[in-house]
């Protein structure tokens, strides 16, 4: 093993189980997170907890980051106690979702010390982070790519888009875009079916076999919409943070989102209805209560 070490800060939902199968690897590995429990976890199967930001930045080389917001990206990439200010630092990886603008200004401020950017965010869900198979999305000069490529193999499947800061920030927001609106357009499908008579999950059987099948149709409805649990582990929130993103983006650059702007709305009055709290799947309850049917298998 490379005496390399690593950092990672952030230990949610995708945090968590990502940070762990580089321990399971054998990677020595310094973790941070305000949340001391989630660091806890991680120190009894071996990782070291540390107590600020900064000693992270201080103890190891390559630093991850699985953090929820631009915002909280930026304060701890560069804000006054934030990584751009370690000693031993030298590469910070940002499995988040922040988009390309912020990216690049993450980049360059960490650029000013040294310290390379790595845009590399991750989508397959909470799931993919157990499993690893996650879709890893990679730009960074390729150099520190290749360097880095044995251990982003662990999170799943690596891909890499090119060497600016950003672009795979612009690929994860299409991305999460589709998922999305395959969430917001299967609710509207299924209610319609549901409340005309038709059985939920054969439903789903059929488009499944046809040519409406996606990702909500495949995993989302099943495991988290059918049983009533809205559950599948993604708030809502923070989907709308990033088709917010994505349609920013794409009214940046000149390219229509007429339908992205609708997806984004829904997720607005999904978080106003249902709660800061809800799940992303819980766009199809909001379907349900308007629609004045649940969208249920029959027993």
């Amino acid at each position: 093993m490379s005496e390399e070490t690593y950092g990672f800060i952030g230990l949610g939902n995708m945090g968590t189980p990502m940070a762990g199968r580089l321990l399971d690897a054998g990677y020595p590995l310094a973790v941070y997170d305000t949340n001391r429990d989630a660091v806890a976890r991680l120190q009894a199967r071996g990782a070291r907890a540390c107590a600020s930001l900064r000693e992270v930045a201080d103890t190891t080389d390559t630093v991850f980051l699985s953090l929820p917001t631009p915002e909280i990206v930026q304060q701890v990439a560069a804000g006054a106690d934030g990584l751009a200010g370690g000693t031993r630092i030298r590469r910070v990886v940002d499995l988040s979702t922040i988009g390309p603008r912020v990216a690049r200004q993450v980049a360059q401020a960490l650029g000013t010390r040294d310290i390379l950017y790595v845009d590399a965010p991750v989508s397959g869900g909470v799931g993919g982070a157990q499993r690893g198979t996650l879709a890893v999305m990679a730009a960074c000069p390729r150099d520190h790519y290749e360097a880095l490529e044995p251990v982003l193999k662990h999170f799943g499947p690596v891909f890499y888009l090119g060497q600016d800061a950003g672009i795979g920030q612009t690929m994860k927001l299409a991305n999460n875009l589709l998922s999305a609106a395959a969430v917001a357009i299967t609710s509207e499908a299924m209610a319609m079916g549901v409340k005309a008579g038709l059985d939920a999950a054969v439903m789903l059987d059929v488009i499944n076999a046809g040519s409406g099948r996606n990702t909500a149709t495949q995993d989302k409805f099943p495991k988290a919409v059918l049983p009533g649990t809205f559950d599948i582990g993604f708030a809502a929130r923070l989907a709308y943070k990033d088709v917010r993103l994505c349609v920013d983006e794409a009214e940046a650059i000149g390219v229509p989102m007429v339908v992205g702007s609708a997806v984004r709305e829904m997720l607005v009055l999904t978080t106003t209805l249902c709660g800061e709290q809800a799940d992303f799947t819980h766009i199809a309850k909001v379907v349900e209560t308007w629609g004045g049917v649940p969208i249920r298998g029959k027993s």
